[in-house]
């Protein structure tokens, strides 16, 4: 003999699951995006701070040229782990964290033709 058992109610408890997983992929979407983003703000303080040190360095403004470079990441929301000159060819790291991770992008500047 067959017991009667009644379905009524699979089919919401089936649509709450399917739209947790939804809501569960789509925070993770937007996670890795925002992380990316970050990604792109620390190269471009990364690159603005080894410009402003090399022309810091060419004599085009004045100062110290990884003080100058430090101002730059900072303003671009990065902090300066490394700055490194050689001659006028400067070459910075910055970084800033995202979620516990650090994000960490390293560029050089320098005259055309210094390598």
């Amino acid at each position: 003999m067959r017991a009667n058992v009644s379905e009524e109610g699979s089919g919401s408890i089936l649509a709450v699951g399917v739209l947790a997983a939804v809501l569960i992929f789509t925070g993770l979407a937007l996670a890795l995006s925002a992380g990316f983003a970050i990604r792109q703000q620390v190269e471009g303080a990364a690159d603005a701070a080894a410009l402003a040190a090399a022309d810091t360095a060419l004599g085009l403004t004045p100062g110290s040229p990884c003080a100058i470079a430090k101002r730059a990441a900072s303003l671009n929301h990065a902090a300066l782990d490394g700055c490194r000159m050689e001659g006028v060819v400067a070459t910075v790291t910055a970084t800033t964290s995202y979620l516990g991770f650090a994000i960490t992008a390293t560029a050089r500047a320098g005259p055309p033709g210094s390598g």
